[in-house]
């Protein structure tokens, strides 16, 4: 374990380093590019069940950052040489217990300071799917899910932001309204 918790494989997780532009231009451990804040790329998966309604995770309480926090379906990054869309796969199925056809709809970038050592600066892919069954989540990953629709999302985060992670609110306010009626981005499991 590292000074803030993280476990450490044999392996160090490589995440791809960006320039505006969301062109590769290099590669970086993980934690280290979290503790420099340099960007990097990155995805968040919005799962839709046919009610509309969003399945959302609150973080394991054992994430080096934003633990114990509500967030979007799951998040992540690709490792070098890996598509998004198969990143996200692997990542949905790791966290969640599932898999689904997932949608790339847009992509943003942001930066973020979440703690004295931590900061997020991500070239983030959105993508969306629908699911219609019970998610499986590992511990590990996920305290907790729950499926809630947009409306009462968005009130909620404008009663109690601090429950929520900094990159769901910036990706929902991007979200539109009813992302699984478009035709492009409605995709079964």
């Amino acid at each position: 374990m590292d000074q803030l918790g993280e476990k450490r494989s044999s392996r160090e997780e490589q995440v791809i380093l960006v320039d505006e532009n969301d062109e590769a231009i290099g590669v970086g451990e993980k934690l280290e590019i979290h503790r420099q804040g340099k960007l990097h790329r990155a995805f968040s998966i919005f799962v839709f069940n046919a009610g509309g309604e969003l399945l959302l995770q609150k973080r394991a309480g054992a994430k080096y950052h934003s633990s114990g926090l509500w967030s979007n379906t799951c998040c992540g990054h690709p490792r070098p040489g890996e598509f998004i869309e198969h990143a996200a796969r692997r990542r949905l199925q790791e966290e969640m217990g599932f898999v689904c056809d997932l949608k790339d709809v847009f992509q943003f970038t942001y930066k973020v300071q979440l703690s004295d050592e931590i900061s997020e600066h991500e070239c983030d892919h959105v993508l969306v799917g629908v699911f219609d069954g019970e998610p499986q989540p590992f511990r590990d990953e996920v305290d907790d899910w729950r499926w809630i629709g947009l409306k009462e999302l968005r009130e909620d985060i404008q009663e109690c932001p601090d429950r929520y992670t900094y990159w769901l609110k910036v990706a929902l306010s991007l979200l539109p309204a009813e992302p699984i009626n478009e035709p492009e981005a409605t995709l079964k499991c």
